[in-house]
């Protein structure tokens, strides 16, 4: 196991908590206020049991990550409430639960290469690439001269998901999408 202080968790991170079980993050804060001890937020999923936890810790605590393996994996599709992901190097399948992708399960499209996270052999997580590019589906029509100032719009993009995109975007277009907060990007150059 390795030892990083509360502050350097970032999602995705797996940890191994004082119970024994592990921790997969969905999402870590720092908070510094102007008085007093800063401290981080981690909000995290328990893998054996899928029960979503928020901890916070000082940001100098010691937490333990636990060793995972980043092993590529080609996502293929969806079977219920599982997801089918392909080894590219042995072609050996591995089927996930829905429960353990959350939110990141949006963003998956079929043939998408991803690392799945494997701790003893079984996958614990996913990381998917940083950015994706999707179609836009629907959304408010263009303004004749309006250009890409403060506002936004919201969009629903091509796997369901909602996305606040500058006001001269159309429905039609293609967008770069970040997969880590779900922010709009830029207009796909394809």
């Amino acid at each position: 196991m390795v030892k990083v202080i509360a502050s350097d968790v970032r999602k995705g991170n797996v940890l191994e908590k004082e119970d024994g079980q592990l921790y997969t993050v969905l999402k870590a804060e720092t908070y510094r206020p102007g008085k007093g001890t800063p401290t981080a937020t981690i909000d995290m999923r328990r893998i054996s049991d899928g029960v979503k936890v928020v901890d916070t810790y000082k940001t100098t605590d010691q937490l333990e990550l636990a060793f995972v393996e980043e092993v590529k994996h080609q996502f293929l599709f969806k079977d219920g409430e599982l997801y089918v992901f392909m080894n590219p190097t042995n072609y050996e399948q591995i089927m996930v639960p829905a429960a353990m992708l959350g939110d990141d399960a949006a963003f998956l499209g079929e043939n998408m290469d991803c690392d799945l996270l494997m701790f003893d052999g079984r996958p614990v997580a996913i990381k998917l690439p940083q950015r994706v590019t999707l179609e836009i589906v629907e959304t408010e029509p263009v303004v004749k001269g309006q250009t890409a100032s403060g506002s936004y719009k919201p969009a629903k993009m091509s796997n369901g998901i909602r996305v606040m995109v500058p006001p001269h975007i159309a429905t039609g277009t293609r967008i770069v999408v970040n997969t880590e907060d779900g922010a709009y990007v830029e207009r796909a150059k394809d």
